[in-house]
């Protein structure tokens, strides 16, 4: 059987590789952030580093969109209003992404905005190969590497509030010691004394290997005197 002329030309082979590439990179960086907890990971950064390889064979590739350009008849400058429609994209991309606390939320669907304007982009131009490609790829991100992204390992990061009664305040040795048996670390310690009121808070950020370790410091925390609040907020998109 025949193979259509697209499946012949190797420039269609390269394309795809591009994009399978991008993604593949993006990806590995975002897994050593999704490790750490960070609000952008694994599928941010992989719908990222797509798209902008994706906006990028839009120039590189132009004779096979708009070979006519290139024959003498037409000049034209389609990255002049690709950069306006992505800028006019980041605004919108931007008010998806929402801060509760010190958590980030909505940076993957930011992404995918990102992403399907450049799709959007190679669809008005003609160039469906990639277009198309990329949209499974997209797809194939933002569902597949979900249940990826939920079974590798990673480290559970959450901002941790207690306050405690002036006269009843837990020694700070003593909370790190509570807060070791239920496997966290501390970083960025830091106390509030309010003598009016009279309380002691420390508020400091938690590092842990398991998010149900929150559950047995929730429970740690019940029977402790002088406990007046506490508040435990996991960060992460």
């Amino acid at each position: 059987m025949d193979l259509p002329d697209w499946m012949r030309d190797a420039a269609y082979a390269e394309i795809a590789f591009r994009l399978v590439a991008a993604l593949a990179i993006g990806g590995l960086i975002g897994l050593e952030r999704s490790y750490h907890g960070r609000p952008a990971g694994f599928r941010t950064h992989a719908l990222v580093c797509m798209s902008t390889a994706l906006l990028m064979l839009v120039t590189v590739y132009e004779t096979r969109w708009f070979p006519v350009a290139f024959e003498g008849r037409v000049v034209l400058d389609p990255t002049r209003m690709a950069q306006g429609i992505m800028t006019g994209i980041g605004f919108l991309g931007a008010g998806t992404i929402m801060q509760q606390g010190l958590s980030v939320r909505g940076l993957t669907t930011a992404a995918s905005i990102w992403v399907t304007a450049a799709i959007g982009v190679l669809v008005g131009i003609g160039f469906l190969f990639p277009a198309l490609l990329a949209s499974v790829l997209t797809l194939a991100t933002l569902s597949l590497f979900r249940w990826i992204e939920s079974r590798m390992p990673s480290q559970f990061h959450a901002q941790f509030v207690v306050r405690f009664a002036g006269d009843q305040a837990m020694p700070e040795p003593r909370l790190r010691e509570l807060l070791a048996d239920s496997g966290f670390t501390i970083a960025n310690l830091s106390y509030r004394f309010d003598r009016e009121v009279d309380f002691l808070e420390y508020r400091m950020t938690l590092r842990g290997r398991r998010a149900q370790d929150a559950r047995r410091l929730v429970d740690a925390l019940g029977g402790v005197p002088g406990l007046r609040e506490f508040r435990i907020s996991p960060t992460g998109d």
